[in-house]
């Protein structure tokens, strides 16, 4: 049996991807911040589906958590088959309504912790021939809307280009980029989202399945939504002017409130 390692693992799309790579037959490594829930996921998903699910705590915001995961995807007596970096937040506000300590810390768990893990993942990955990484960032990144679309933006841009220096290596990497989805994401960071139109929102296990499906085929971005793609198809024509207007106000409509 193989194993896939998933941060963020208690909710959202995180949680979807342990539902999925549980029933698909994966042992698991459920990783953060909060012990209690992790237990009781692994708990569930052992009992569900008859995998070994491993509790690892760690606060990716921090030195030693990032750490802690990483010496785990070292491990080669129990090697990690697919890393799947989704922990992540949001913070309530406009640039230099945040505060610079909130604004580094979305840093330190979107990027730094994003590029430790995948290096520590991919490694161990490309000694063996073969093993996944999935990098969760958000459409977001496509458009120009502060420190959380810059962070995912760097997500897909470093995943793409390291999944081009590795191609041929058997380790696949995959930048997934869905867009609101209904999850604890937005309450957690104290954002409305009454105004948000019910077509743009997206369901987390059949994003998760699209997104699998996309890293079997080789991609490395997946958008895994009609309704994004020719979204994100509009954003590529569109002047940047013209669209950090746009984006500026419907954060504003959409975003924190």
């Amino acid at each position: 049996m193989t194993t896939a390692l998933i941060t963020g693992s208690t909710a959202g799309i995180g949680a979807a991807f342990a539902r999925r790579l549980a029933a698909d037959g994966h042992n698991l490594v459920l990783v953060a911040r909060d012990t209690k829930r992790l237990r009781e996921q692994a708990t569930e998903l052992h009992d569900r589906h008859g995998i070994e699910a491993e509790v690892l705590t760690a606060d990716l915001a921090t030195d030693d958590g990032i750490e802690a995961v990483a010496g785990r995807l070292g491990d080669r007596k129990n090697p990690v088959d697919l890393l799947v970096n989704n922990a992540g937040f949001g913070n309530k506000g406009r640039y230099l309504d945040v505060s610079m300590a909130d604004e580094l810390k979305m840093l330190k768990v979107h990027c730094e912790a994003v590029l430790r893990l995948t290096s520590a993942a991919t490694e161990s990955m490309r000694e063996r021939g073969r093993g996944g990484v999935v990098n969760v960032a958000s459409v977001a990144a496509f458009v120009p809307r502060g420190t959380y679309g810059a962070s995912k933006a760097w997500v897909v841009q470093f995943t793409q280009g390291a999944a081009r220096d590795l191609a041929g290596s058997g380790v696949r990497l995959m930048a997934l980029a869905p867009g609101f989805v209904r999850t604890e994401f937005h309450q957690r960071a104290g954002m409305g989202t009454d105004n948000i139109p019910n077509w743009m929102w997206l369901d987390a296990d059949k994003l998760v399945a699209a997104a699998l499906a996309d890293l079997a085929r080789g991609k490395s971005l997946s958008i895994p939504d009609p309704r994004y793609k020719a979204l994100m198809g509009v954003v590529k024509l569109a002047p940047r002017s013209l669209l950090g207007g746009i984006t500026s106000k419907t954060g504003r409509k959409y975003g924190p409130q």
